[in-house]
């Protein structure tokens, strides 16, 4: 049974995807707001990516995995999570290959 959150997702004038807010019992995520930029325009993050939410929730699955409760179900969801980060890994290469990771450009 799912218990359900609630998000909002902010967009800039040229809107672009710059932060947002999800919620729901047991957790509050304060999504990045904005690009970290690049070179010494870089900044640090100030919010959660996709990816550390992901990796956390497959880090729970595992502690799971590793205990009595242990089961089929909980070893897919760790498979299709850790091929989800391996296409959001996939997109970070290809974004920093062209030089455009950390801005808005596509």
């Amino acid at each position: 049974m799912r218990i359900g959150f609630s998000s909002t997702h902010f967009t800039d004038a040229n809107d672009n995807p710059t932060g947002g807010h999800s919620y729901g019992t047991g957790f509050a995520i304060a999504w990045q707001h904005g690009p970290l930029g690049r070179g010494d325009d870089r900044s640090s993050p100030n919010g959660a990516f996709v990816e550390d939410i992901i990796d956390a929730a497959r880090e729970r699955l595992t502690f799971f995995q590793d205990s009595k409760f242990a089961c089929d179900a909980n070893h897919l969801a760790i498979c299709a999570l850790t091929e989800a980060l391996e296409h959001l890994d996939n997109r970070t290469r290809d974004r920093e290959s062209r030089q455009v990771e950390g801005t808005h450009v596509v």
